[in-house]
């Protein structure tokens, strides 16, 4: 009987029941002395009690057992998720990472879980502050286990085959150009079709929000109606068996059985929810006249520390547009920068450079290591002529950036074996043209 519908709105309070159970959300009150249909009330606090009420986020779920049945949590192997950025030396330089590669089901099954892979970080979830980079592949669908995240947010960007999440709120499809956020704490499962592959931004310690428009004015950027909330969807199911849920704590996995499903909510309200967006209604913004604005103008989702403009993460996409801009070179130019800077691609050829960055793969440019256009690009960029032209159709790329400085992991630096050793050469071949008589 179940379509996938959504609400929209960013941020905003919701009501959601299951249709199969119509008057399942108490009238009046958050929690009554015997719920409707005989269901357990159960808060979802993201936020302190007492966060000033822009910021306060939580929810009420009505369910048809509380989530804290379950058996002690017990170690779990955690593969290549970490959050130790000591294992191995820093290294400054800039990074280039070919696609990674995704196992075949028939050689080493992988579910979303069992898939990740931390590529860099900073930071400390116990304190409260920091990032991690994660890398997923996987090949078959979770079964009978969910996860959640004690550390914080996942930005999920998926790059191969979409996803199909259940959370505690309800169900979600996450295609390619679609990314999602499942808050800290909120339980989910990842249904896949095949092999499939994506990126992840972890943060701990803030929440993710639209960034201020300022003089921008009223809209643009990211609009908040296009943010999609899932509706109410329960399922009544025993697992005698057993049914794994899988917490990611202090930046270890640990593992507790219950013998139900703890997508067994029927009805739900609040403010504090997984959410999706689809990264083709990005309103761009763009120079009209000459020279670059800074690719900020194309922050779709911010996490802000407590120091005004310095963000702990931004979500930076670089969508198709037109590059109008006269007098200019219109290329990103190049860069030494306070933040750091992790890329990646999800379609298509990245405009500053046509080869070697690849769908699936990444870079990471480091705080003050340089980066800007390869040598192909400044020359074609350098003799164009200058006329409207679409730029970026059929390709989207995107950034994390971070004011922290970033720890590449020894799975990033050596056990994937997918760093590209040659990334420094492409720009070898960029030669003088100083000539001090011309002017």
């Amino acid at each position: 009987w179940f379509i996938l519908q959504y609400m929209s709105g960013f941020g905003n309070e919701h009501v959601s029941e299951d249709p199969r159970c119509p008057g399942a959300l108490p009238e009046g009150q958050n929690n009554p002395q015997v719920c409707p249909y005989g269901l357990y009330a159960e808060q979802l606090s993201g936020s302190a009690f007492t966060c000033p009420r822009p910021t306060n986020k939580r929810s009420w779920l009505y369910r048809i057992l509380p989530s804290v049945c379950h058996k002690p949590f017990k170690p779990l192997e955690e593969g290549h998720l970490t959050h130790d950025w000591d294992e191995i030396e820093p290294d400054p330089n800039q990074l280039r990472w070919k696609p990674f590669e995704i196992p075949k089901a028939s050689q080493k099954k992988m579910d979303f879980v069992s898939g990740l892979h931390t590529l860099c970080g900073a930071g400390e979830p116990r304190g409260r502050n920091g990032i991690a980079v994660h890398i997923f592949v996987c090949n078959i669908s979770m079964t009978d286990r969910c996860l959640y995240n004690s550390d914080g947010d996942f930005l999920i960007v998926p790059q191969q085959g979409k996803l199909l999440i259940t959370t505690e709120f309800g169900k979600m499809l996450v295609e390619p150009n679609e990314i999602c956020v499942i808050q800290q704490g909120m339980r989910f499962s990842v249904e896949v079709f095949g092999e499939t592959r994506g990126y992840i931004l972890e943060v701990y310690g803030a929440h993710f929000e639209l960034p201020d428009l300022g003089p921008i004015g009223a809209n643009g950027l990211a609009n908040p109606r296009d943010f999609l909330v899932p509706v109410a969807w329960y399922e009544d199911r025993q697992v005698p068996g057993g049914y794994t849920v899988i917490s990611k704590y202090q930046g270890k996995l640990f593992a507790a059985q219950q013998d139900y499903s703890p997508f067994n909510v029927v009805a739900w309200h609040g403010n504090y929810t997984p959410y999706k967006y689809h990264l083709e209604k990005f309103m761009v913004i763009n120079a009209v006249a000459f020279d670059h604005a800074d690719p900020s103008i194309f922050t779709v989702l911010t996490a802000k520390t407590t120091r005004a403009g310095v963000a702990l993460a931004d979500f930076v996409i670089f969508p198709p547009r037109w590059g109008v801009a006269n007098n200019t070179f219109r290329p990103p130019y190049y860069h030494r920068n306070c933040m750091s800077e992790f890329m990646g691609l999800i379609k298509g050829h990245y405009e500053a450079k046509e080869e070697g960055f690849q769908p699936g793969g990444g870079s990471l440019h480091s705080m003050m290591t340089p980066h800007g256009p390869d040598a192909d690009c400044f020359d074609k960029a350098s003799k164009a002529r200058l006329e409207p032209e679409r730029v970026a159709d059929g390709t989207m790329a995107f950034m994390f950036e971070s004011s922290l400085s970033l720890a590449v992991t020894k799975w990033g630096l050596q056990t994937s074996n997918r760093l590209d050793k040659n990334y420094y050469k492409c720009w070898e071949p960029l030669k003088s043209h100083f000539n001090p008589k011309c002017k």
